[in-house]
């Protein structure tokens, strides 16, 4: 992994006993230049979803807390915090340096209008599900309460008051996500909708959008009212949508862009040949999967038929053949590693391959298809180079297991989000899920009948009532022993193919100084310089 290098190098002990430091000698422009895959959708900390946008509302905004380059939480918007005996009333102490961009006063109304917003339904976040610990979000979110019932209100000017309705061991995590940011309140009253465009946006983070050329690229400058802007360097930040790897690569070669958001599949071994020392590869928690579209035929109320597909593929193929970074065969959808939890995985996970395609075959028979009646059906998935490798991989794997009929279909990312929310046309489509803080429970709510993003439409009353059971579970044994019964109770249903595990994969120049793989893959601008070279 490559070391972080710090402004003052320890330095080496001289005859006379002196101890000598010396400065890291830092280059005169300080921009740094990051492909960031697609085209965000919005830039709305409420209504955003995907990587490519949650890497830029980092660097725009800051929540109550935030994280250290390892990914530990540490104090962000405030300095300090106070949590009841019961572990269910959290008072956060604000900044009195905090500032908006345009020097206003970070305030705690501030936060409780934030997530007022993001719960309320006329925001119509697909994130409001990940409230669900504070007091009435659910009901607040449904419609049933008014926003002011939240369980959230502001003391005094500095202190943010959180009631929970039951201890949450994740919650110092979950208040650095998106979706719990601040939003200034003026400019949204000024600008409506479009308080999130350059020129309009206040933000409480590092940086401040300056320029959005759709397509293209996104400028962030620094922010010089941010409370902690004496220990920022870089100045300019560049954002490039970078949909295509091969192009990201040539780009990189050729020093337009400092930071890669991924690799082609296709050139892994020439990378690992010509750029090894600039390749980071690390644990990424995430799970790449399809999902298949269980409110209309060929997939509603056909468990065999889905349960068929997934057993068709053969996993390890797709990791040595073609992503072929370490990424590991998923079997279960909570990716393994996270402490006190142990990851579940299908019951025909250790059946050896000839014995899986063949049971895959009775299912797929036993649902009404077979060669002579196959399954037609369409793979649908967002323009990127390695889905389309996976996407033809696993159509390939079920024509030749099963004899499906299939077509595949590519659309631009916005597209295809809303594509898969409409739940009219898609059949079975790509998805991909990265932890939005370290615990189990942020993979298994996304299939929440109610939750914004589950595309799959997969509504089962048993795995609701399980999930409602764990939010308010203070015994950590048993609430591991429900989260492993939903993972068990989910692949069951199947109404998700999980494929692999991810790694965290791109490319780092060696002049980018303060890059620190984390499991979360979460990195702020902020924290990093760049070196003269």
């Amino acid at each position: 992994m490559r070391r972080a290098i710090h402004a003052l190098v320890a330095g080496v002990v001289l005859g006379l006993g002196i101890t000598q430091a010396w400065a890291v000698e830092l280059a005169a422009e300080q921009v740094l230049r990051k492909g960031n895959g697609a085209e965000p959708q919005t830039l709305d900390p409420h209504k955003a979803e995907g990587v490519p946008s949650s890497n830029i509302l980092r660097d725009l905004y800051e929540g109550l807390t935030g994280e250290a380059p390892n990914g530990d939480i540490i104090p962000g918007a405030a300095e300090s915090w106070t949590i009841s005996e019961d572990g269910t009333v959290y008072r956060f102490r604000l900044r009195e340096s905090a500032r908006w961009s345009n020097g206003d006063p970070v305030t705690a109304q501030d936060f409780v209008f934030g997530l007022r917003r993001s719960a309320d339904p006329m925001t119509a976040s697909k994130y409001a599900q990940i409230l669900a610990p504070i007091q009435n979000a659910e009901r607040v979110v449904s419609g049933e309460l008014p926003v002011e019932e939240l369980g959230v209100k502001a003391l005094d000017e500095l202190t943010v008051e959180i009631r929970l309705k039951a201890p949450t061991p994740y919650f110092l995590g979950l208040l650095n996500h998106s979706s719990t940011y601040p939003v200034h309140r003026p400019s949204i009253e000024a600008h409506g909708d479009k308080f999130s465009r350059p020129g309009n946006l206040v933000g409480n983070g590092a940086y401040v959008l300056s320029e959005w050329v759709v397509q293209s690229h996104i400028v962030l400058q620094r922010n010089p009212n941010y409370w902690d802007d004496a220990n920022t360097t870089i100045n300019t930040v560049y954002y490039y949508a970078t949909e295509d790897q091969s192009s990201e690569l040539k780009r990189y070669r050729a020093g337009e862009l400092d930071y890669t958001y991924d690799v082609p599949v296709s050139q892994v071994a020439w990378i690992r040949d010509n750029l090894g020392d600039e390749l980071e590869v690390s644990t990424y928690l995430g799970v790449y999967y399809f999902g298949f579209n269980v409110t209309k035929p060929p997939f509603k109320d056909n468990v065999k038929l889905r349960r068929a597909l997934s057993m068709a593929i053969d996993r390890q193929v797709i990791c040595d053949k073609i992503v072929k970074l370490g990424e590991q065969p998923a079997y279960g959808f909570v990716p393994p590693g996270i402490t006190g939890y142990t990851s579940q995985v299908a019951e025909y996970a250790d059946l050896d391959r000839e014995a899986r395609f063949e049971e895959a075959r009775r299912l797929y028979r036993e649902a009404g298809y077979s060669k002579d009646n196959p399954l037609k059906v369409e793979i649908r998935y967002n323009t990127h180079e390695n889905h389309k490798k996976v996407s033809l991989a696993v159509a390939a794997m079920w024509r030749a297991v099963l004899g499906v009929d299939y077509t595949l279909i590519n659309e631009e990312w916005k597209v295809f989000l809303q594509t898969r929310k409409l739940k009219q046309d898609t059949e079975v489509f790509r998805a991909g899920w990265i932890g939005d803080y370290n615990d189990p429970y942020t993979f298994l709510e996304l299939l929440h009948s109610k939750h914004g993003i589950n595309d799959s439409g997969y509504n089962n009353p048993e795995y609701d009532a399980l999930l409602a059971e764990i939010a308010v579970q203070t015994d950590m044994a048993r609430r591991a022993q429900l989260m492993e019964q939903a993972e068990r109770m989910l692949l069951a249903d199947q109404p998700i193919m999980p494929i692999y595990y991810y790694v965290e994969k791109g490319l780092v120049k060696p002049y980018v100084d303060g890059f620190v793989p984390n499991i979360m893959d979460h990195h702020y601008t902020k924290n990093w310089r760049i070196l003269a070279h």
